[in-house]
């Protein structure tokens, strides 16, 4: 093979080439008024990240607070909300019946002074000197007295039975509104309206035995003053009076038959 020299122009021309690489592969400096370089400190960054971090957490912490104190102000209102419920009306309406029958008291009213004089008239001491028929009339006002008594006796057990069906018709509601309260207060009215339909149903009771106390006494004050005036009527009968007289009696006309 027959090698032919290189021309010198060419060597030059390589030797230009190889030499203007480096320049064309090197970066390219610009300066500071066309552009800025943008430095990452990795550091800095995560100081920042967990600034933002701890910001986040106070603002949620606030937020937690602030919806503990709206609820906190729920809660009250609810504690403070009356109970829309009230059964005091029917209560004292039942109340206001029992009190009608017991001041309907026929003959002996619950009245102390009325008591004491009637039994001073009626059921006192009886009277030598009474005639007979004083101490029947008197034992018939004794008799209607007892039949009066015994009477409204059964006229107040009538009511207080009447008032049963209203009294569980108000227990059921209020303990239906003391099971479904949302507060304290609600709570709390509905159980001393309980606590209310207890005491009315307390002075029902009273009044019945009351009712039935009268009558019991009427009934033995009535034997006692019986008792009293048989004793006197005995002692009538079996006084000695002043005896047989003679006197004068015409069986045949004047006899000239």
């Amino acid at each position: 093979m027959i090698r032919l020299p290189v021309p010198r122009i060419a060597r030059a021309s390589a030797l230009a080439l190889a030499l203007a690489m480096p320049v064309a592969l090197s970066p390219v400096l610009i300066t500071p008024a066309a552009a800025q370089w943008i430095v990452y400190d990795p550091s800095n960054y995560a100081q920042n990240l967990l600034t933002a971090a701890r910001t986040l957490q106070q603002i949620n912490n606030q937020i937690t607070s602030l919806q503990n104190e709206a609820q906190m102000l729920i809660n009250q209102a609810k504690n403070l909300a009356s109970l829309p419920f009230s059964s005091l009306q029917t209560l004292q309406q039942n109340v206001q019946r029992t009190q009608q029958l017991l001041s309907q008291a026929q003959n002996i009213a619950f009245d102390v002074q009325k008591v004491d004089q009637i039994f001073q008239t009626q059921y006192g001491n009886v009277s030598l000197s009474a005639t007979d028929g004083q101490l029947v009339a008197d034992a018939r006002s004794r008799w209607q007295n007892t039949v009066g008594g015994l009477q409204d006796a059964m006229r107040v057990q009538a009511g207080v039975v009447g008032n049963i069906d209203t009294n569980r018709t108000q227990m059921s509601e209020l303990v239906g509104q003391s099971q479904n309260a949302t507060g304290a207060l609600q709570a709390t009215q509905a159980g001393n309206q309980l606590l209310a339909l207890q005491s009315q149903q307390l002075s029902d009771l009273i009044a019945l035995m009351s009712a039935n106390g009268r009558s019991e006494a009427l009934i033995e004050a009535e034997r006692a003053t019986a008792a009293e005036q048989g004793r006197i009527q005995r002692e009538r009968f079996l006084t000695p009076g002043s005896g047989y007289q003679p006197g004068n009696a015409q069986m045949f006309g004047n006899g000239n038959n």
